[in-house]
Parts: C-alpha cells; sequence; structure tokens
C-alpha cells in the first residue's frame, strides 16, 4: 500500500519550513486525527526561539476530527479537542491520575510528540475528549489555554472577597480574567494594550493600563497591596513585578514560561513570607464545560484566521507584539 503523506510545519534550526512527510502511523491505544484548526501561542513562538531545545511539529491548540481509532471505532468522525499531557502510565504520579507532572512525560507539540502543525496528528486515546455540538472550532480551539487559565481555581481557593490582580493582558491573562471573574467580581487585569483592556471591560472585568515598570510601585501606592496576585506576563521579570504589589503572607500565582531564566528576590518573599505556586496546564473536561455553557466567550480574542498554506504570515503575525490569538484554519 502507497504510504500516505501530508503536509506539516518543521520547527528547526533555520527557523520554520513547510515540509512534506508520511501521515503518522498510530498503534491500538492511538487514535489518528485530521487537524480542522490550531491557535499559536506564546510557547510556540518561545519553542522557536530555543525553549526546551525543541525541534519538531509544534502546535498544541487543536480541534480536529477522528479518522482512526482501532480500539473505539465509535468516535471515528467525532470532533475532538485533546489532554496534551501523555505519561508513563505505571509511575507514582500517571497511578494517581496526573500525567502531567510524570517525569518521563511527552508534551503534544513541545516535548517528545509531534503537534498539530499538521495536516494529521496521532493523539493517544486517553487523552481524546470529544467536543459539543454547540461550541464551534473558533472557540474549541481555546481548550487548552483556557483549561490552563482556569487551573488556578483548582490550586488555590478563590473567595469574593478577596483582593485578585491579574497582571498581563496577552491571550492567556484575557483568559484568565474572563474565567476567574466567576469566582471574584472584583478582578482587576493589568496590562499595556487599551484594545485588548477593552474586552475585560466589556465584561465588567477593572483594568489598569500602564506605561512603564515602575507603575507597579504607583499601583500599590492607589490601589493598595493584592491578596492574590496572577503573573501572566511572558516575561522574566513579572515574578518580581508581582512581589511589589502583593500583601505580606499573599499568594502568588506564576504562568510565565520563558527561555529566559528568572532572578527573584527572594528576601522580599522570604521576609513577606509569600507563597509562590506555579501553575502549568489544567482540566480539559472544564475547560469545555465552560465554553459549552458560555460562561466564558474567547472570540474577541481572535485576532485573525489564516489558512494552513499561508502558515508563515500566521506566525509572523502571531509575533507581532500586541497581536491578540492568531488561528489556523486547514
Amino acid at each position: 500500500m502507497k504510504e500516505r503523506i501530508m503536509r506539516a510545519v518543521l520547527f528547526g534550526d533555520s527557523g520554520l519550513s513547510m515540509i512534506k512527510k508520511p501521515i503518522p502511523k498510530i498503534n491500538q491505544r492511538e487514535v489518528l486525527v485530521k487537524v480542522k484548526m490550531v491557535g499559536i501561542c506564546n510557547t510556540d513562538i518561545e519553542l522557536i526561539k530555543g525553549y526546551y531545545g525543541f525541534k519538531g511539529v509544534a502546535g498544541h491548540e487543536f480541534v480536529g476530527i477522528i479518522e482512526q481509532s482501532p480500539q473505539k471505532p465509535e468516535i471515528i468522525g467525532k470532533r475532538i479537542v485533546g489532554d496534551i499531557n501523555r505519561g508513563c502510565g505505571a509511575c507514582v504520579w500517571c497511578m494517581r491520575g496526573d500525567g502531567r507532572h510524570c517525569p518521563a512525560r511527552q508534551i503534544v507539540g513541545i516535548a517528545g510528540w509531534d503537534g498539530a502543525f499538521a495536516e494529521y496528528m496521532k493523539l493517544p486515546l486517553i487523552n481524546v475528549r470529544i467536543v459539543d455540538d454547540n461550541i464551534p472550532d473558533e472557540c474549541a480551539v481555546f481548550s487548552e489555554p483556557l483549561a490552563a487559565a482556569l487551573e488556578i481555581s483548582q490550586q488555590i481557593h478563590i473567595t469574593n472577597n478577596q483582593r485578585v490582580i491579574v497582571l498581563g493582558d496577552g491571550k492567556l491573562g484575557l483568559l484568565i480574567a474572563l474565567g476567574l471573574r466567576h469566582f471574584n467580581h472584583r478582578l482587576i487585569l493589568v496590562g499595556k494594550h487599551k484594545e485588548k483592556l477593552r474586552i475585560a471591560a466589556e465584561h465588567n472585568i477593572g483594568t489598569i493600563c500602564i506605561g512603564t515598570p515602575y507603575d507597579f510601585e504607583n499601583i500599590a501606592r492607589k490601589e493598595g497591596l493584592f491578596d492574590i496576585v496572577i503573573e501572566a506576563t511572558g516575561k522574566a521579570e513579572g515574578i518580581n513585578d508581582a512581589l511589589k504589589i502583593v500583601r505580606p503572607e499573599g499568594i502568588i500565582v506564576a504562568k510565565t514560561t520563558s527561555r529566559d531564566f528568572s532572578k527573584i528576590d527572594m528576601a522580599k518573599a522570604v521576609v513577606d513570607e509569600i507563597s509562590i505556586i506555579g501553575s502549568r496546564c489544567g482540566d480539559i473536561d472544564l475547560a469545555l464545560s465552560f465554553l459549552r455553557n458560555k460562561l466564558v466567550d474567547p472570540m474577541p480574542l481572535i485576532d485573525s484566521i489564516y489558512p494552513f498554506e499561508k502558515f508563515s504570515e500566521a506566525f509572523e503575525r502571531a509575533v507581532t507584539p500586541g497581536a491578540k490569538k492568531v488561528l489556523v484554519r486547514f
């Protein structure tokens, strides 16, 4: 039988390039997915800059159609998204149902597993999540970053009387604000882009537009200190900005993953007894529930949609400062 060929975007030493390669072969515990739409994430931009030493096919925000499913043929033709973490299945973390922290884990489109910047991808059957018919592709593709945003609500107890602030009005920062506003109506989003902050304001989220790094001291003087500071700036120095506005014995939730190392003012953290909590991937089922019940509308976050043939142009737009979410349709 003649080998089937697909187009894929390869991340390599010379940047990205469109290549042709064989469609992935799957085993009994995997599915073959025909990709319908992908989102370009800040993590993808970091990967092309050298984060994780990545080389291969990236892409971890996707929606697609099941084309092959040996173990569960009844889901063939279903529209799906997927959890991006694949654990070994045998370690302590996997046995307790949290393969996200498996020491030998593979991460779709990030570490050890080719991602969705291709016409086809394979996925472990256990990672598959079927998408409800009332969720359009343009929303379903946000399920992975929305899950990451909502993970904060699963890690710490957020009450309505706490003072909560989100630093960063990028895609993730906006999703965090849109999701967590259901837990705290006084939440404030801080950013540098008036157009993005307007999206939050239209959902009755308080906003602060900043201009220089010194504005964080001004925020502390004008607004006071905060119980919970969520750092989603995407900048290595963001953690120290968070330390400037968190109260003693407060909590900082760190969301930024950057190829650059952060130098933390640990003296401040120790003296003020600050809790710093790292926060990564979340529950895809929870994100789909929020989308299904229209608790979060990600449509205003979409910057533009490009055809797969113009992936290079889409990526160029995605790296433009101030760009919102860039999607690619197959």
